[in-house]
């Protein structure tokens, strides 16, 4: 993900994105799921109120979907983090238009017009 876009949802989850090495590692994905994660964020966010517990640890693209990993989770976010890993499968992860998942040995979520770039 572009530098620009994660610094915005860092600035608008501070407490979710607070782990240091998050920040070193940056987001393992492309900007086309940029929605997924800021709708994924903000619903965790109300649910918890500003849990100062609640951290990201790693968010990135693995056999054409999202993943997303807090430090600890319940019921309720593990279901709100499936449903968005799920909603990636159906968007292309560089424009964010309807996709795909597409691949034999490397999987990726795309749209038509950037499956034909690959």
């Amino acid at each position: 993900m572009s530098p620009e876009l994660e610094q915005k949802l860092i600035d608008k989850y501070p407490n979710l994105f607070s782990n240091k090495q998050l920040q070193f590692w940056g987001f393992e994905c492309g900007d086309g799921w940029f929605d997924i994660l800021d709708h994924l964020c903000g619903a965790i966010t109300q649910y918890t109120y500003n849990s100062d517990d609640l951290m990201v640890d790693q968010v990135k693209e693995k056999f054409g979907r999202l993943r997303f990993y807090l430090s600890r989770e319940d019921d309720v976010i593990h279901g709100m983090i499936t449903m968005a890993e799920y909603m990636s499968g159906n968007i292309c992860e560089v424009c964010g238009s309807p996709g795909t998942t597409r691949g034999g040995s490397w999987f990726r979520t795309v749209c038509d017009t950037h499956a034909e770039k690959q």
